[in-house]
This record gives structure tokens, C-alpha cells and sequence, in this order.
């Protein structure tokens, strides 16, 4: 069963990787119609001093005709459609793979795939994508938002998978309890969605100054993008229901360490993050509600929170001894 996640690790990798070329076709022949289509007619002008029988009244010049769109002009708008949604479909596959190899990986333990920093890299990524699948099929317009969430996830499966990846251990005593199932399973949770979260949010910004006239890198890249105020409303959307998970994580979190260490909060480098990060969200959460600050602003607010999770999950593994070393990985 190990040996089985493994590979099912690597072929969801390589499907993501996959989807996101498709959606890079899309997201390159997306406005190949809108280039190369023939222009609108032109209103009708108006000629004065010209009338009929010398009267000087009005007369409407004819409308120039419109060419109507050749097939060989609608056929990259075709292609880039076809290619978007096999790009969808691609990427439910990866992420049939993706559980395939999640549930595998947890048959091999004979627990929970939640012991160390690879699984859990491996089961909040695959959070992720079922969110954003969700999404999707309430709002496929948001289809080409889906090259940037396949990126980040052939980014983190393969980083899971050359930096991150420990031989299947059994749980360590101190995680062997019921806290365990309930805390981190509501902090991946959280975490997968918040993973989600900051596509819609870094889109929005490069969106959002390309509609006021920006032209330089990266705003180009948001050409194809939805609507800014779209990606902002799903943005803050994510985040206000990953948020209150995120705080019963953490309650959880303290409720076991008293249970388990005798007190229920102690600075360890893992609690001290965690705690940054919730001050961090909930300071969006507050902007995004008030009308004095900026959605910009407060969408940066959101990206440094994201930022902050980042470094909780690699940084203090890395970098950092405490009650929470449990990565696995030196």
C-alpha cells in the first residue's frame, strides 16, 4: 500500500501537470476571437445640408456591412474552449489520483495520513482542489482561474515528493488520541481551503490594476482573468468560511495540550505562528468589512495571512525545535 501511494502520488502529479497545460492552451487562445474578428458596423452617418429636394434636413448614409466571422477565425476560440474543459476534466482525475493515493497512504499507517509534514502536505493540497471543484461547478466561468491552482499544486506535490517524503511510520505516543482526529483534521481542512483562497486573491490583485491601466509585469498576465470584483467576492468568500474552521483548530489545539502537556497555551513556535496567522485573517476579515479600506489593501492583508501559514507549515519545521517537531524530515 505504501509502494501504491507513492506511484499514485507521482501520476497525480503528472496529471496536474497535464491539466495545467490544457489550461494554458485556454488561457493563450482564450480572446484568439476577439483579436481577429471583424469589427462592428459603424452608426449610421449624418449628412446635413443635403436633403432631398434641396430642404437642407438630414440624410443617414448607409451602414457599412459587417463581415461575419469565418470559421477559420472561430476556431482557436473553439480549441481554447475545448481545452479548458478538458483541463476540468483532467484535473478531477488528478484528483481522483490525489485521494487514491491520501486514503493508500493511511491504509499503509493503519491511521490517520496526518503523522508528519508530507502527509500533511499531501492531504491539504488535495483539500484544495476538491474546493476548488466545487467552486467550479458553481461558477465555471472561473475556469481559466484553474492554470493557477494546477500550478501550485504540481508545485507542492512535487516539493512533497522530493523534499518532504518519509517512509510510513507508526504514530508517535504523543498523537496517539481522539484530539489528534479532531484538531488536525479541522486545521487541514482549514488550510486546504485557505490554499484556495490565495489564487482568487493574488488574481484579483494582478486583475485589479490591470482594469486601472497597468500594463507592466505581472499585470498582462491577468488580461484573460475574470472580472476583479468577481475574484475579490469568491476571495472573500474562501476566506470567511475557512476562517472560523481555522479558530476551532486552534481551540482544539489547546484544548488537547492541556490534556496532554498540562497547559493549554506555552509560545512553542508552532502556537506562536498559529496565533499570527489567526490575528493576521481575522485583521482581513475586519478590512474586507470596512468601507474605508480598500479591497486591494485588504486582499494584500489575506496573501501576507497565507504567507504567515507558509511559514508555520515549512519554517518552524525547518527552522525550529519544539513540542510540534513531528515533520518527520530533517
Amino acid at each position: 500500500m505504501s509502494a501504491l501511494s507513492d506511484h499514485l502520488v507521482t501520476f497525480a502529479t503528472l496529471a496536474y501537470l497535464v491539466a495545467m497545460i490544457c489550461h494554458a492552451v485556454e488561457y493563450a487562445l482564450g480572446d484568439a476571437r476577439a483579436r481577429f474578428a471583424a469589427p462592428a458596423a459603424a452608426p449610421a452617418r449624418e449628412l446635413v445640408g443635403a436633403g432631398v429636394g434641396g430642404s437642407g434636413g438630414a440624410v443617414k448614409a448607409p451602414a457599412e456591412p459587417v463581415a461575419p466571422v469565418s470559421p477559420a477565425v472561430d476556431r482557436p476560440a473553439r480549441r481554447a474552449r475545448l481545452a479548458g474543459r478538458l483541463g476540468v476534466w483532467v484535473t478531477a482525475l488528478a484528483a481522483a489520483l490525489h485521494l487514491a493515493a491520501t486514503a493508500t497512504r493511511g491504509i499503509a499507517a493503519d491511521r490517520m495520513p496526518w503523522g508528519n509534514m508530507y502527509e500533511y502536505v499531501l492531504t491539504a493540497s488535495f483539500i484544495g482542489t476538491a474546493a476548488w471543484l466545487v467552486v467550479l461547478w458553481k461558477r465555471p466561468s472561473l475556469r481559466r482561474l484553474g492554470l493557477f491552482l494546477t500550478l501550485v499544486m504540481v508545485l507542492l506535490l512535487a516539493f512533497a515528493e522530493l523534499k518532504l517524503y518519509v517512509e510510513v511510520v507508526p504514530l508517535m505516543p504523543a498523537l496517539q488520541s481522539w484530539w489528534f482526529i479532531i484538531h488536525v483534521s479541522t486545521i487541514i481542512f482549514a488550510s486546504g481551503v485557505f490554499l484556495l483562497g490565495v489564487v482568487p486573491a493574488v488574481a484579483f490583485l494582478m486583475r485589479n490594476g490591470y482594469e486601472q491601466g497597468r500594463r507592466s509585469f505581472p499585470y498582462t498576465l491577468a488580461r484573460r482573468l475574470p472580472a476583479a470584483a468577481g475574484l475579490e467576492r469568491l476571495t472573500f468568500a474562501l476566506h470567511a468560511f475557512s476562517f472560523p474552521l481555522f479558530t476551532f483548530a486552534v481551540i482544539a489545539g489547546a484544548i488537547w495540550a492541556e490534556a496532554a502537556w498540562g497547559r493549554p497555551w506555552g509560545w512553542d513556535p508552532k502556537e506562536t505562528w498559529a496565533f499570527i496567522s489567526w490575528v493576521v485573517y481575522a485583521g482581513y476579515l475586519h478590512a474586507r468589512a470596512t468601507p474605508s479600506v480598500r479591497r486591494n489593501v485588504a486582499t494584500w492583508i489575506a496573501v501576507l495571512g497565507f504567507l504567515t501559514m507558509l511559514m508555520n507549515l515549512f519554517g518552524v519545521n525547518f527552522f525550529f525545535t519544539g513540542l510540534h517537531s513531528y515533520a518527520g524530515v530533517n
